[in-house]
């Protein structure tokens, strides 16, 4: 049975002090308000992910996810972070493929099967983003980008590796830009994936794989989001920074 899952990904948002204040509203909200089984991850820069470790430790309910990881085990790669390192502090979730990462830091699938990779040797659980610009979109190629970001990121793994991936379906036409994908669209893109896992794996692997809505959501169009057959939660950006919105969102199941 696959997981509802709500994460936040905070980006690069909020002084440590103010981080540690929102996990600890998210956190007590979420005890007393939500009544659904869904997992909450909290996704925050690097710097916090120590000290919210600490604070989220024996929670069974938020868990703690990163933003990134290095390819490499370890080495001498300035600046960045390690799958072992993030594991050390307690992080359980890491989005790996990130449309800002793609188009930003130029992350290409070559690269990001080896994070993959990486990270689940450490036994991280990947959330991995797969999704269309606008101009893609226009041009309908959003079957054809997606299933090539699957194919060869993802769909080198074993059944048993795949089973530890959590998929998130970006419309980056619809990050940041106030325009969100109908629940209409997001339903199509997340049957088409399940399709292409069902294809390459088998029936059972599709229907137990979490695909996130990573698309602008919010506490208005959560709930309609959420009950689409195929989108099973949401990669959360902006509302993540706002404890009372985000846990609306986690209570739209």
């Amino acid at each position: 049975m696959r997981k509802k899952i709500v994460a936040g990904n905070w980006k690069m948002n909020k002084t440590y002090d103010e981080g540690l204040s929102l996990v600890s509203e998210i956190t007590n909200m979420v005890q007393d308000e939500v009544n659904n089984d869904a997992i909450v991850v909290v996704c925050p820069p690097f710097p916090f992910l120590a000290g919210i470790g600490k604070a989220l430790a024996g929670n069974d309910k938020v868990k703690l996810g990163a933003q990134n990881c290095h390819q490499n085990e370890s080495g001498a790669y300035t600046g960045e972070v390690s799958a072992a390192m993030l594991k050390s502090v307690g992080v359980e979730y890491v989005i790996l493929g990130h449309s800002e990462r793609r188009q930003y830091f130029l992350e290409d699938n070559q690269l990001l099967e080896a994070k993959v990779k990486t990270a689940l040797k450490q036994g991280l659980k990947p959330i991995f983003c797969v999704g269309e610009s606008l101009e893609q979109r226009e041009q309908d190629l959003t079957f054809q980008i997606i299933q090539t970001q699957l194919k060869e990121g993802l769909f080198h793994l074993s059944n048993e590796e795949f089973a530890n991936v959590v998929i998130a379906y970006e419309p980056v036409w619809a990050i940041g830009t106030g325009r969100t994908a109908t629940s209409a669209q997001a339903q199509e893109v997340h049957a088409f994936i399940r399709e292409q896992i069902a294809r390459h794996y088998d029936a059972q692997a599709a229907l137990d794989t979490t695909i996130l809505y990573g698309g602008s959501a919010n506490p208005s169009n959560a709930r309609e989001l959420f009950s689409q057959l195929d989108v099973d939660g949401g990669l959360i950006g902006g509302a993540s920074l706002k404890s009372r919105d985000f846990t609306d969102i986690v209570k739209s199941f």
